[in-house]
């Protein structure tokens, strides 16, 4: 049986280096303190606020600097803590982080609410007197659009001051899953066993070829989780009522009302993508459903048989260096600075791919301000790898444009602007690798990957965000959240879409605990809407090139200086319509209907061949 590594054991050229950020913990915790002292400065500008321009600039700027070393302090301890959460060294950087955060945040929050006190008009006189403001229009517009659900000054203080323990539910949540959860060892048809993990499962065994090592998985991944069963849902209840909870005090007409706020979106947009996605995607969905049980000769269709691929001996591995490669050539249609910066990221060990005991499962990329990105995952020789892979650089090509274009206050763009970069270069492969081929293996090859990306952001992530969207309409009407409820919410959310084409098993019903996303808000419904959006773009990327490109580049370049639905605007996707909603999903149903088109041609010639 292979056993997992410690992470003292893998390869150092798999894992990242964190010396850009801090050159040791020594050097981390000098700055922690100096981040604190900092914090502790600003006392210094409260009640002067409004004595003139030039001493809110100062403060602004003061607070600007201060925010921007906590997001780096923070982000090296909880990278450290995403490549081994079972360390206690990273357990406790994380949590002291957290309370440095905490205080800095009520710090800061005594700043914000000082400013939305200041009499009518004086902040505009204030704009106009001093030049230096203009860099914090937009930070100061946003909070402004706060002033009606502000409490008072010291309940703001106060609630601060709590970030540690409102934030609870998601540390628990991640040091329960990656410090105790725990897998038994299953076997094989040749009764080899196998250790599990949540990144073994998930890059490895989910879309195993052999039917008895996926299922066997499955039932060692699925018992995993019902050990812990209540204790996640008990963390994803506290954060549900926290949530409903702090909507009511600050008077919002419901939780969503007042999740969707920083978004910077209508409501409708967000309906749009739950309800016309779900609606119009599940018949493709069905049929491919359908497609699949056909091709992989199942007697019933189990959720953990969803991404087993349907070609499994033209499924050959991709190392990593052979992915970089295709990446690389993807993405030359962005230009040369893009690649560049592509290239910079993959060769100079600013990817953690290892495996090791205590790392975060999934995929992600941090870019804190003034470094670079740093992106993790797991590498398993797939070519789902390199699909995942491209998706984090989309993110770090983004933040990284960003970040050289804009200050730090203006740098990120609301949340349903993110994942649109990332599922573009996702796009971007899909359309390399595509281009010009007509060989049938190869594309369906293709097909099924970017399959796989849909059926990420339009069916995992949007039936979460549909999960969210029931589970808080119990929890506003007085409703208890538990194991129960959410088992069953899930099982029937998931039945509602499938139809009768999947079986829904205990383990499918238990999908809630295996995101993080619960705790980010309504996270999971801005990955329906970052792949909507580069849908389109790269389309118009593959018709009209060059000025597609310039335009794309420039919105990424623009950071956070508009909105989310200006920035897609300025690309020339309009996502105050449905149409674009339409538009993907119709797209999705081409791709289907090439896939069937495929197989069942390979089937008519074997039977030709027979006969």
């Amino acid at each position: 049986m292979k056993q997992r590594l410690a992470r003292s054991e893998v390869p150092v050229e798999t894992t990242w280096d964190l010396g850009d950020l801090f050159v040791d913990q020594p050097a981390w915790e000098a700055e922690c303190e100096a981040v604190e002292t900092a914090r502790q400065q600003l006392d210094g500008y409260r009640g002067q606020l409004g004595n003139d321009a030039a001493t809110l600039l100062a403060c602004l700027n003061a607070v600007e600097q201060l925010l921007q070393r906590m997001v780096r302090v923070g982000t090296f301890a909880r990278l450290r803590h995403a490549q081994d959460g079972s360390n206690p060294q990273s357990q406790a950087g994380v949590a002291r982080v957290a309370a440095l955060q905490a205080r800095v945040e009520a710090s800061a929050s005594v700043v914000d609410s000082e400013i939305l006190e200041l009499p009518d008009g004086q902040l505009e006189r204030f704009i106009a007197a001093e030049p230096g403001l203009a860099g914090f229009r937009i930070y100061l517009n946003d909070l402004l659009e706060q002033r009606p659900h502000r409490l008072g000054a010291e309940t703001e203080r106060v609630l601060a001051a709590l970030g540690e323990v409102l934030e609870a539910p998601y540390m628990i949540y991640n040091r329960s899953k990656f410090g105790d959860v725990f897998f038994e060892p299953f076997t094989d048809s040749d009764n080899k066993l196998h250790a599990n993990s949540i990144n073994g499962f998930e890059s490895d065994f989910e879309t195993h070829s052999d039917p008895v090592v996926r299922r066997n998985a499955w039932a060692s991944f699925s018992a995993g989780l019902k050990a812990y069963n209540q204790t996640w849902s008990g963390t994803f209840a506290t954060e549900v009522n926290k949530n409903v909870a702090i909507a009511r005090l600050r008077g919002y007409p419901s939780t969503e009302a007042y999740l969707l706020q920083p978004h910077q979106v209508p409501r409708a947009v967000y309906s749009n993508i739950v309800e016309i996605i779900q609606a119009e995607l599940a018949p493709h969905m069905q049929r491919y459903a359908r497609l699949r049980q056909r091709v992989l000769g199942l007697d019933k269709l189990l959720y953990c048989d969803l991404k087993a691929p349907l070609d499994a001996e033209f499924n050959p591995a991709v190392s990593y260096e052979e992915g970089c490669a295709l990446i690389l050539d993807s993405l030359a249609v962005m230009g040369p600075e893009y690649v560049g910066f592509a290239r910079q990221t993959l060769e100079q060990r600013w990817v953690d791919r290892a495996d090791n005991i205590g790392k975060s499962s999934g995929a992600f990329c941090a870019s804190p301000y003034g470094v670079h990105p740093y992106i993790l995952m797991t590498w398993s020789n797939t070519m789902r790898n390199v699909f995942t892979l491209t998706h984090e650089l989309g993110h770090g090509g983004h933040f990284g444009l960003a970040m050289r274009k804009q200050r730090f206050v203006d740098m990120r763009p609301a949340m349903p602007f993110v994942e649109a970069p990332s599922t573009m270069n996702e796009m971007l492969l899909a359309q390399h690798l595509l281009a010009g081929n007509r060989e049938p293996r190869l594309r369906r090859s293709v097909i099924m990957q970017v399959l796989g990306t849909y059926h990420h952001n339009f069916v995992t992530h949007l039936l979460e965000a549909e999960l969210q969207r029931q589970v808080y309409a119990v929890a506003e009407k007085g409703g208890a959240i538990t194991a129960a409820l959410l088992n069953d919410t899930k099982g029937r959310i998931l039945a509602n879409f499938w139809g009768d084409t999947l079986e829904v098993d205990d383990g499918a019903r238990m999908t809630w605990m295996r995101q993080p996303h619960y705790y980010m808000g309504l996270y999971p419904y801005t990955y329906s809407v970052g792949l909507v959006a580069s849908t389109a773009m790269s389309l118009r990327i593959a018709d009209e090139g060059e000025p597609a490109v310039k335009r794309w580049l420039q919105v990424l370049e623009a950071g956070g200086t508009r909105r989310p639905l200006e920035l897609m605007q300025l690309a020339g996707i309009d996502m105050y319509s449905p149409q674009p909603i339409h538009d993907a999903v119709a797209h999705v149903g081409r791709l289907i209907d090439e896939l069937e088109q495929s197989f069942n041609a390979e089937r008519c010639e074997q039977h030709r061949r027979r006969a």
